[in-house]
Formats: structure tokens, sequence, C-alpha cells
């Protein structure tokens, strides 16, 4: 097995050198960084994970906490694009990750804590999670350098997309369209939703419009079916909604066929708009208006400030990280006069 002492010998330098240069610091120059690297290639140098665990007191392996209630797993748009830029970002820094499991199918069932150790995980991403659930409490509140994605807990560093700025820059295109009766299908109990929603009610206070509650629908995330039947109770309204903004783009293209099939054209007959701003989006006929959440920058930021955790952590400060995001002008929104 090719060892950092053979790279030394063939390149004429010591060890430690060898060592500086792998692991990319700073106090050695390029050009031996450069021909260390391309001697340890054509020698077949592998690194140890085992020694470099030994010597570090780290696994270089971070967890990943996903479990989503939709059941779209893997598939779901705006967490998929996550999970990718944080996978990039921690093997770019060489960490590897592992999802988190407390499946009860399994005899050996462990807790989301007790899996960690057992992994001897370095630190874990929370994606996202039923927050209520005691074993992720317990996660929570362990000694574990722990980073949220879109939910606050004290005394963790949470990345957090800006959703009251997404919602406000969204009804404040469509009120620019002339829209004064918008209606909202808003997903389940969470966060984000809560923050959507405050940001739906103090857009509308502080333009001096009285909120017809019966234009505020509960309807649940990614769920294309529930936003089509709530979709249908909107347009039943007397008067009915002019716009109607979805908790996501996949619930929208519920919406979109729930109109189609009463009849109705979008934007001609009644504006839609969606949420997250997903590649599909972009395909529907019309375009989708819609909101791009950052999910490269909370994904990366998410990685950064884990590794930073876990590498400096008296030098690491606990907080909020806000991304913002962007509006995504399509053609499912037209200026009042035209419905």
């Amino acid at each position: 097995m090719v060892s950092m002492k053979d790279i030394a010998a063939a390149c004429g330098v010591s060890v430690a050198t060898v060592s500086k240069a792998l692991n990319n610091q700073d106090d050695i120059g390029e050009e031996t960084k450069r021909r260390v690297r391309n001697a340890a290639k054509e020698l077949g140098y592998h690194p140890n994970a085992s020694a470099r665990a030994l010597k570090t007191n780290r696994s270089y392996n971070l967890g990943v906490l996903y479990k989503e209630a939709s059941g779209s797993g893997l598939t779901h748009d705006y967490f998929s694009q996550i999970l990718e830029h944080f996978r990039s970002t921690a093997e770019h820094a060489g960490y590897d990750i592992t999802f988190l499991s407390n499946s009860k199918i399994r005899k050996d069932r462990m807790s989301y804590l007790e899996h960690t150790i057992y992994r001897g995980m370095d630190g874990v991403m929370i994606a996202v999670a039923d927050y209520s659930d005691p074993e992720v409490t317990q996660l929570l509140d362990s000694k574990l350098p722990v980073v949220t994605v879109d939910y606050l807990y004290n005394g963790r560093i949470a990345v957090m997309s800006d959703n009251v700025e997404g919602m406000e820059k969204l009804l404040s295109y469509i009120y620019a369209q002339g829209h004064r009766e918008v209606a909202y299908i808003y997903g389940e109990d969470s966060m984000v939703t809560a923050n959507r929603l405050s940001a739906y009610y103090r857009f509308f206070e502080n333009n001096h419009i009285a909120i017809r509650e019966e234009l505020l629908q509960k309807g649940r995330y990614r769920d294309s079916y529930t936003a089509g039947m709530l979709t249908h109770k909107l347009l039943a309204l007397s008067p009915a909604p002019t716009c109607i903004v979805y908790a996501d783009d996949f619930s929208a293209i519920g919406g979109m066929n729930a109109i189609k099939d009463r009849g109705l054209r979008v934007p001609e007959d009644i504006s839609i708009a969606g949420y997250d701003g997903i590649l599909m989006a972009s395909q529907l006929e019309p375009q989708l208006t819609t909101y791009r959440q950052d999910t490269s920058g909370i994904g990366c930021m998410a990685a950064q400030k884990l590794i930073s955790l876990i590498e400096n952590p008296r030098a690491t400060p606990i907080v909020q990280c806000m991304m913002g995001g962007e509006l995504v002008l399509g053609g499912s929104v037209a200026p009042v006069a035209a419905c």
C-alpha cells in the first residue's frame, strides 16, 4: 500500500509537506501542491479513512435527517435541490453524508441520536422533520453539532428561506396587476406556513384591504388533488377571487387543472401563482408566475455552517441565516382589466 512516505520520497519533500499538500493547507506553494498531488495519483495513493479519523478524532461523516410528510421522498423538488448542494459542498470539503433513519421496520431500530452515535457522525443537518417528535427534540438538545433548515430552535444555527420577503414580493406583483380578491391555499402547520400567512395578513392590512377569511384555505404541500378540490371551492364563492396563490408550484398545477375542468382559462378568466420556482413551473402553458427559493444557497450555507461548527466550534456563532430568492414572472397572472 502506498503511503505518504512513498510520495515524499518521490517528490523529494518531507512527509509533513505531503500531508499539507494533500489537505490543501495554505502554508505551502501551489506548485508543490500540484507536484505532490500528481505523484499521489500516479503512485495510486488512497488516504486511509480510519487513520485520518484516529488522527483528527473525526469521522468526516455528516448525517442528514430528511423525513417529509408528503411521501414524495427525494423527488421533492425543493428539498432535493437543497440536499444536492449540501452534498456537493460537503464532499468538496472532504465529508461524506449518511441519511438518518429510525425505521420501525428494522429489528435493531435506533433513535436518531443513537444512529448518529453508532455511525460516529460529526454533525447533522435537519432538512425536514416532525419537530414534535421527541426523538427529533432529543437530537436537537444533544451536544452534537446540528444545523436546521427552515426551522428555528434555541441554540442551533438555522438556514432559512425568507418566506416573508417571498410572499411580499409575490403579493406586491399581484397587487400591482390590480388584484384585490386574492385567495391563498396554504400548506400544513409549520414555521414556513406561519411566516407566509403572516406576510399575507400584513400585506393586505397595510394596503387597507379587508381580508375575507374564506379566501384562505388550508391544503397540503405538494398535494395537487387537494389543491384542485379547494380551487373548485374558491371558484364557487361570490365574488370569486381574481387570483389564487398556491403553497407550491406542484399544487398550482392541480389548481390549473381544476380551472380548466370548469371551462375557464388561465390567466384570461382567473390568475394563479405558485411558490418554489421548480423547473416544471417554467414548462407549463402559460408559464407559472412564482417565487424561486435559493435552494443552492440554502444547501451550500447549511453545509458550510455545519462544517464550521465541527471544525471550529468556538469561533462559529449561532446565527439565523436568511436566504432570499427571486420573483419569476410567467404568464399566469394578468391585469384585472384583462380578466
